[in-house]
């Protein structure tokens, strides 16, 4: 009896030491959400464009916790061309806000400002047109500045700090280096770094690419 519980012992020893350890999350890669052009909407501009008291429709959830792309879509013009079925993304915002690529400027004859979301200051306004009205901003068109959304918890594990500016890099047949890569760290994000579709081709980056944060 002896030696069977001393064999069975020896058994499950050797069984534990062959199964793979536990993995801790410590991958310092981060995935890639690549972004289009897109609005948000102030509540007073989307009852402009849509009728009083409208309600945006979900179409569906965002990487980022409580932001969703909505069925709903508007035109954009500026002073040499326009850009028709804009997606609006919600929820709304305090204010209006038109995210576009270089090109989509360039096609609209407007200024390419790149800014990080919710820094208006010194962008120029763009016209929007909805079903029900129009409306003419002051400011709000920007070429968003790429980013990367985290938690402070995550901005611990990669050692760096909110508002920091990285570079990030890019492996695979063209990839490479972007600089110029702001942190914003706080409590209602979810990791993922962001860049828009120009970025992504530049490099052959698509929705299953990762970075790491080069400092």
């Amino acid at each position: 009896m002896d030696n069977c519980e001393a064999i069975l012992k020896l058994l499950l020893e050797a069984v534990q030491s062959a199964a793979p350890a536990e993995k801790k999350d410590d991958s310092n890669e981060i995935q890639v959400g690549i972004s289009n052009r897109h609005v948000h909407l102030s509540q007073a501009d989307l009852d402009t464009l849509f009728g009083e008291g409208y309600q945006m429709t979900k179409m569906k959830d965002l990487s980022q916790p409580g932001q969703y792309a909505c069925k709903e879509t508007v035109t954009i013009c500026g002073p040499k061309g326009a850009i028709e079925k804009v997606r609006i993304l919600g929820p709304v915002r305090s204010k209006t806000q038109v995210e576009v690529l270089t090109g989509d400027c360039i096609k609209m004859g407007a200024k390419a400002v790149a800014k990080l979301s919710g820094d208006l200051v010194g962008t120029p306004g763009i016209t929007i047109i909805g079903p029900r009205g129009s409306v003419q901003t002051k400011e709000g068109l920007i070429v968003a500045q790429r980013h990367i959304h985290m938690t402070p918890q995550d901005a611990q594990h990669f050692g760096v700090h909110d508002g920091q500016i990285v570079c990030i890099q890019f492996e695979g047949s063209r990839g490479g280096i972007y600089s110029n890569v702001a942190i914003r760290a706080n409590d209602a994000s979810a990791l993922e770094c962001h860049i828009d579709t120009e970025e992504g081709n530049a490099m052959s980056i698509n929705s299953m690419s990762k970075i790491t944060i080069i400092k």
